[in-house]
């Protein structure tokens, strides 16, 4: 069994605030091989924010384009029109994932390839 008091004296002692919880992760993160991580540039922190609003928005026109698509075939007369709409949903995915994917590739080269400041002759 474990001593419950002695585990309560080691975290009374440690002093934890919101401010240096934030640190400690980072320490951690440091110590598994991320480096320092306290040179990240706001750039850099700007330019993953810009690719999470990407996805996310690409993420909700995704979901608008299955909820047309699945209420275009629930209002179907027949087979011929359901195969038609599945060739144009599956054909406009594609499309759109395609775009996509070098849409973020391109963000994500601009993200972490580091900017070269050019030099003034």
């Amino acid at each position: 069994m474990v001593d419950k008091s002695a585990t309560h004296e080691t975290d009374a002692k440690k002093p934890t605030s919101p401010t240096t919880e934030p640190l400690d992760t980072l320490k951690q993160l440091q110590e598994a091989g991320f480096g320092n991580m306290m040179g990240m540039s706001k750039a850099w922190i700007e330019s993953l924010s810009d690719l999470s609003a990407e996805m996310a928005s690409f993420v909700a026109e995704r979901i608008k384009e299955d909820v047309k698509t699945q209420h275009e075939i629930l209002h179907c007369k027949n087979v011929g029109d359901i195969q038609r709409i599945q060739a144009r949903f599956i054909q406009k995915a594609m499309d759109q994932y395609h775009d996509e994917t070098g849409k973020l590739v391109e963000m994500s080269t601009k993200a972490f390839v580091p900017k070269v400041p050019k030099n003034k002759s």
